[in-house]
Parts: C-alpha cells; structure tokens; sequence
C-alpha cells in the first residue's frame, strides 16, 4: 500500500474533479477544503459515488458534497442536545433513586453492597466504584456545586455529583445495579431493565460520536435494539424475518428517543430533523434526498413516530 502523501488543497480538488466530481465554484471549494478537512469531507462521498466505484454520478457536485457535510453537522447538534436532555434525565432518576434506597455520601450509595452479586462482577463493580470517586476527585472543583459540598460539608451527595460523572460511566453503573433497581429506574420511562440497559449503551455512543464530529447520518451501532410497538405501528418492513430499518441504525435512535424523552421535546426534535431534511432536499440534484434516507434507517413513513402514543 502507497504512503499518503501531503497534497495542497489545489491537488485535492484535482482528485475530486478526476473522480467526476463537479466544481462549480473553485475559490469556494478552496476555501471550504482549508476550513473543513478534505478527508472529513471525503467522508461523505458514499450516496454519490457509483454503485461498486470510485467515481461519482453523472452531475455530483462539490457543493451537494458540501450540502451532506452541512446537514449531517445540524443534524448531529439536534440529537446531540437531545441526547444531553436524556442524560441529565437518567442521572437526575438514578440519583434519585439510589440516593433514597441507600444513603446520600459516598460511602453509602458507593458500598459494593448496593450492586449486583457474583464474583464475575466483582471486579468490575470495583473498578467502576473507583472510576466514580476518581472522576469526582478531579472534576469536583471544576464546578461551583461540587465544590460547594466539598468545601462546606466535605462530601458530594450524588444527586451532585453526577453532575460531573461521564454519561458513558453512568451508563456502565447501570449494568452492574441489582435488578429491582434496574427495574424501578426504568419504570420512569415505561422500560423494562433489559431494554434501558441496552439504550443506555447506544446513546453513550452515539453522544461520544456527536461530542467528536464523527459522521452521523449512517452510522450503525454494533448493538441492535429488539422489536418495539413502533416498529410494528409503522409496518416496517421484514426481509429474512428481520427488519431493515429502526435495528442497528440512526433510526434505532430515534425509535430509542422517542421511549425516552417526553412527547413534547420528541416533537420538537423531529421538527427540527424535518427542517434540515427539506433543507438538504433543497440542496440535492445528482441524486434524491431518499438515498440519504435510506441510509439513515428512515422509512417513507417516518414522521408518523411523532404523532404514535
């Protein structure tokens, strides 16, 4: 395999126009490639390249590249806040309830005891104990709550401190709660145990790709998500008895989402979703803004999620 050289932002544009690639204004596209990264851009050339080439259809455009790049930019803002609200949600209800069951210091909601037994799970249970006093200690007096507790009481009642605590910690502390517990949590949001667990992890991934700018649009995750009353309510379609949207992708997410937030902040996300879509569609000319759908997870009927119960 050839080394990757440096290529000035004039030889870049030649790859792109070699490719077939239409640039209608240069002195635009120059100064988009110096501010975005040609290889972050390149990273969207997907739904406009030829199927099993290279090279891009007939009448692709630097500026729809660019357009796929933007929207996937907004988009990824939107479920990124929406994915802040799910987790300060989370951690407010599980403070809330192991604070009740076992005590507000440290000592008490962090005592081994309050976890899941099983020497397989020891180690970890641990571990994660360690990691949470270990990012309370250095993150406590960052922020004026905790220092205030710190200062004044000499302790953080974690109804505070998992104000500092990572989502992706959190999420992990979850797995390791005895079941009633786990259960009681995820009766807030009409979940089982099971199921909150498992979107638990997704959302952690997905807030680790949005807090890096990591492509989002066609993203799949590893883990899937089962079958919902959504997936049947919106007649998603089966191939192999298996469906092909809503289960390893973004529309997983949004299935994910509209179990978690309230009916009226899922609203509004979808609104700005759809905004952004017509945005995008008003952008596309080589190719449809289904294509982008599609690899979206998002079926024909997708907006009707914003109105299901």
């Amino acid at each position: 395999m050839s080394a990757k050289v440096f290529k000035t932002i004039e030889e870049q544009i030649d790859i792109l126009k070699s490719k077939g690639l239409i640039v209608e204004d240069y002195d635009k596209a120059k100064e988009i490639l110096l501010r975005e990264n040609y290889f972050f851009l390149n990273g969207y050339r997907s739904p406009f390249l030829v199927t099993g080439s290279k090279r891009f259809v007939d009448g692709a455009t630097f500026e729809e590249l660019y357009a796929l790049f933007t929207f996937d930019r907004y988009f990824r803002n939107i479920i990124f806040k929406n994915i802040l609200i799910v987790e300060n949600n989370y951690k407010s209800i599980y403070s809330y309830v192991m604070s009740r069951k076992y005590g507000y210091k440290e000592k008490d909601y962090l005592n081994p005891n309050n976890f899941v037994k099983g020497k397989e799970k020891n180690r970890q249970i641990n571990d994660l104990i360690r990691k949470v006093k270990r990012q309370i200690r250095i993150n406590g007096y960052q922020h004026e709550a905790t220092s205030h507790y710190i200062n004044n009481y000499g302790y953080i009642p974690l109804w505070v401190g998992v104000k500092v605590l990572s989502f992706g910690l959190m999420s992990e502390m979850y797995t390791v709660l005895k079941d009633e517990d786990k259960d009681e949590i995820a009766s807030y949001y009409n979940l089982s145990g099971d199921e909150l667990s498992d979107y638990l992890s997704i959302l952690s991934n997905y807030r680790n790709l949005c807090a890096h700018e990591d492509i989002v649009f066609n993203h799949e995750t590893q883990k899937g998500i089962d079958e919902t009353r959504f997936h049947n309510l919106l007649n998603i379609p089966k191939v192999d008895d298996e469906y092909i949207y809503g289960v390893h992708d973004i529309f997983a997410l949004i299935i994910i989402l509209k179990q978690v937030l309230t009916f009226t902040d899922f609203k509004m996300m979808m609104n700005e979703i759809d905004y952004e879509i017509d945005w995008l569609s008003s952008k596309l000319r080589s190719i449809s803004v289904q294509k982008v759908l599609y690899r979206m997870g998002f079926p024909d009927n997708y907006k009707q999620i914003s109105y299901l119960e």
